[in-house]
């Protein structure tokens, strides 16, 4: 099951990192205002930068053995999602969020526990 994730989560991270460089406005319609400043484009943009990174390792790990490296891998995703969910928890419950976020908040929990479920399922080895 690990390697279906591990495509799956790096085709949606590059998906969201080059909608936030390529088209920041139409991506974040409802959260970012039609007159954003070049500032805030500038920094939607950067952001975009390391989900394409993260998507690159998550690629690239996807037929990795179980190894200490795969385990840091599968960790760093958990908490990356994890906290992209808790945030997405925090917007919706609050109402500060646009209504996107719901659908959103299901897929981030989704990758998390996803993510959980193969951390454990990884056993302890040694590059």
């Amino acid at each position: 099951m690990r390697k279906p994730i591990l495509i799956l989560s790096a085709v949606y991270l590059a998906a969201i990192g080059l909608a936030l460089i390529f088209v920041p406005l139409r991506f974040g319609t409802g959260a970012v205002p039609p007159d954003a400043s070049p500032q805030l484009l500038a920094l939607l943009r950067l952001l975009g930068g390391p989900l394409l990174g993260i998507a690159a390792l998550n690629w690239l790990m996807r037929d990795a053995a179980p190894s200490p490296s795969l385990r840091a891998v599968l960790i760093a995703n958990v908490v990356g999602f994890g906290a992209v969910a808790l945030n997405d928890v925090h917007g919706v419950l609050s109402g500060e969020a646009r209504e996107l976020a719901k659908l959103f908040l299901v897929v981030h929990a989704g990758f998390a526990l996803a993510f959980i479920a193969l951390v454990r399922g990884v056993a302890r080895t040694r590059d």
